[in-house]
């Protein structure tokens, strides 16, 4: 209750609950309804349906202002609020009385710009883009199965432990290396940076985890550094990047690897967990189990099948026996065939030989007597038994120009009936008669005179 003062010169006691509410009566008062402007810090959308964000001044000054907008006002914006933005804010001043708090009761909001802080976020981040360093494709794969896991985190930060206790949960075979930087304030980047260079240099893990708890865009600015952000993307070591809620994006999250809407998802994204692993390990030793059933059953049909034929070795030799016999028989029956089938062609063939054999004979006889006919046609002496006859040297060689001749040389006439010894007297050349050549040696057959 207010209290009451009968003399203005005695002391006012308040009561807590007393004085806040007359302050946000004085509030009101004094106020009423105004309008602020500035940028949008750390907001939030509870369960309920209210927002809780705070309001600072764009151009970096230190003033924050507490705010608050409940679920009947937000339901009524026109765009989804994010930290950065500039935004122009109407309502009424108040005091949280649980808190003692001073707050703006927003009842409308409507988008002004875009903070130069978030400006900044967006200028960079295009420029970092067409240099390729979100490019999908240098994106790498986080290996199934590390052999160890690398934390890059400050060794106070709650995310540390979170991810600790991930990995202690699903895979607490794998070994944990910290690489210790801070996450937060000016010094951070470059420290960070350090970090990712020690643990390439190091090589000792095949899995580098980059995280962070919640928080504003100025608390987590040191993961928009540009140096840091090219250091994610040229590590050797492929990086899973965790930093703040699913709700935040910084450039480290496009430049790795692979992206963690929160720490403790960065850890559980690392490795596979190991009740999985001792799962599908289960699994093939049953696989493995029942391959082993199954070969051994067939084995054991196959040896009692065996084991059955060797108890009664008559019955299989009989069987044979019977085979060979059967295979005797068409032996047998196939030779009678053969010699059935030849028998019957030998007649065939030996008609066919008969008269192939005549058939030759009387071609020969032909030819024979052909050529016997062209000898005889060819004969000079049948030339001779027509009346003429050749004239030969002394030497036997034939006359067969009268330059061969010479008067008083002693020639041979030959006739079909003999021959005749003449004495030639004179020697008359025809009219373009050359002379003789010089005699050759007669090879050939006989010229006629």
């Amino acid at each position: 209750m207010i209290p009451t003062v009968s003399n203005p010169s005695q002391r006012i006691l308040w009561d807590v609950s007393a004085l806040l509410l007359a302050v946000g009566d004085a509030l009101s008062a004094r106020f009423g309804a105004v309008s602020v402007r500035g940028e949008l810090s750390g907001f939030t959308r509870a369960a309920s349906g209210h927002c809780y964000f705070t309001l600072k001044d764009a151009d970096g000054a230190a003033a924050t202002l507490r705010c608050a907008m409940f679920r009947r006002a937000a339901s009524m914006l026109a765009f989804v609020p994010a930290d950065g933005q500039r935004v122009e804010l109407r309502g009424r001043l108040a005091v949280y009385e649980p808190r003692g708090e001073l707050q703006f009761v927003v009842e409308a909001m409507q988008r002004a710009g875009v903070g130069s802080l978030y400006e900044q976020f967006l200028r960079l981040r295009d420029q970092l883009q067409a240099a390729g360093l979100f490019d999908p494709a240098r994106k790498r794969p986080i290996a199934a199965h590390p052999r160890a896991v690398g934390i890059v985190t400050s060794l106070q930060a709650a995310a540390l432990h979170d991810v600790l206790t991930a990995l202690a949960r699903r895979a607490p075979h794998v070994p944990v290396v910290v690489y210790p930087a801070p996450v937060q304030g000016a010094d951070a980047p470059a420290a960070l940076v350090r970090a990712l260079a020690a643990a390439a240099a190091r090589r000792e893990v095949d899995t580098l985890l980059l995280v962070r708890g919640g928080g504003s865009l100025e608390d987590l600015w040191a993961f928009n550094d540009e140096a840091l952000v090219r250091a994610v993307a040229a590590s050797p070591i492929p990086v899973v990047c965790g930093v703040g809620h699913e709700t935040d994006v910084t450039l480290c999250d496009l430049a790795a690897d692979l992206r963690a809407p929160t720490p403790t998802a960065a850890a559980e994204m690392a490795c596979t967990a190991r009740q999985v692993l001792l799962d599908a390990l289960q699994a093939q030793a049953e696989a493995m189990r029942h391959r082993v059933a199954r070969r051994l059953q067939t084995q054991a049909q196959r040896l009692d099948l065996t084991a059955l034929r060797l108890a009664r070795p008559g019955r299989a030799v009989a069987r044979q026996r019977q085979r060979v016999d059967t295979l005797a028989h068409a032996l047998e029956s196939a030779f009678a065939r053969r010699v059935d089938h030849a028998a019957a062609a030998l007649p065939r063939r030996a008609d066919r030989l008969q008269h192939a054999a005549r058939s030759a004979l009387h071609d020969a006889h032909q030819r024979l007597d052909t050529l016997a006919q062209r000898l005889q046609a060819l004969d000079p002496r049948a030339v001779l038994s027509r009346g003429y006859a050749w004239v030969e040297a002394g030497d036997g060689r034939p006359v067969t120009q009268v330059a061969q001749l010479d008067p008083g040389q002693t020639v041979q006439g030959v006739w079909a009936d003999g021959r005749a010894a003449l004495q030639v007297t004179t020697v008359t050349p025809g009219p373009g008669t050359s002379p003789a050549p010089a005699p050759r040696r007669r090879t050939g057959s006989r010229g006629s005179a």
